[in-house]
């Protein structure tokens, strides 16, 4: 009886032992799983890899820099400046004679670099601005949030327009601009999101103990909007590449020598009458393309991160 006993112990013992070496699975590996099962978030993710490495090792296989021009076919794109290996112009030339596969690897790297600028100013703005405004709460809050209502019924475009005409057309100001007015609706979701966790138990131990509502916020609140934040982010970096392009079309954004593919767009769409359709054709299908891709992750991190959205 007694050994029969003491062998259940054991038997017992092995369980929790066992137990204990298996490793939980963590929110965060629910959520990468939940990712990699979602084909079309999986297929964006390489696509777009797949861009930007085309932005960055492209530049080695030019034959033409963005600014060097051809002039044997400058003023003859529609018969000459086809796109071609020979000439060296993958992509064609544009109506001076540029090379546009050389044009289209700078467009996008700028067009990607004011897209990821942009939101990483919104989202660092925002996330701070919200997440103060919705733990400090009471006449505070209003006061915040009253101003962020005042700023989003001004017109966004107009605002940037207005700041590029009077502070000049320069690259800078067009990364600060864009960004810097990109943060009203992230300081509103993260201002929900931090109202409902500042009555967890974990924030209340933490006031308990008397750690300062600084550190509260940058060490509780903050990281617990992760989530939230990195999906609106990868959902804001197409409307800030749309805003960039859209400027740039109107000759306020990038200013040449320099080009972003709504510049490449703006060109093609005034010469696509004169047969030369590769001209709007290429910088558009590299723009449709990234917009698509960076919507489809978004969405995939959407349904990863709130199972309750997705369908798993």
């Amino acid at each position: 009886m007694i050994v029969a006993n003491k062998n259940k112990i054991v038997k017992l013992a092995e369980n929790l032992t066992a137990d204990e070496q298996t490793s939980g699975r963590s929110l965060w590996a629910d959520a990468r799983t939940r990712f990699m099962r979602n084909k079309a978030a999986i297929t964006s993710l390489v696509i777009l890899v797949l861009i930007v490495l085309f932005s960055f090792v492209g530049p080695y296989f030019a034959v033409w820099t963005y600014e060097q021009i051809d002039w044997n076919t400058m003023g003859s794109a529609a018969t000459l400046g086809m796109p071609s290996i020979e000439t060296g112009h993958y992509f064609g030339t544009d109506d001076l004679g540029r090379d546009l596969y050389s044009r289209v690897i700078q467009g996008t790297q700028i067009s990607l670099m004011v897209g990821i600028v942009g939101a990483t100013i919104a989202v660092v703005v925002g996330t701070l601005y919200g997440a103060t405004s919705g733990y400090i709460g009471g006449r505070t809050d209003q006061i915040m949030m009253r101003i962020v209502d005042i700023l989003m019924a001004i017109p966004f475009m107009f605002v940037l327009i207005l700041l590029l005409v009077v502070f000049g057309r320069s690259i800078v100001m067009l990364f600060v601009g864009i960004g810097l007015l990109s943060w009203l609706d992230m300081s509103r979701i993260v201002r929900g999101q931090t109202l409902n966790l500042k009555n967890k138990e974990f924030i209340e131990a933490a006031q308990a103990t008397g750690v300062s509502d600084y550190k509260i916020i940058m060490r509780h609140i903050v990281p617990n909007l992760l989530g939230i934040v990195a999906v609106y982010a990868t959902l804001l970096v197409p409307g800030i590449i749309i805003a960039e392009s859209f400027i740039s079309f109107l000759g306020l954004g990038v200013q040449e020598p320099k080009t972003s593919w709504g510049a490449l767009i703006s060109e093609g769409a005034g010469t696509i009458n004169y047969d030369t359709e590769w001209q709007l054709l290429v910088p558009l299908s590299f723009f449709i393309v990234t917009l698509f891709c960076i919507y489809f992750i978004g969405d995939g991190l959407r349904d990863a991160l709130d199972p309750k959205e997705g369908n798993y």
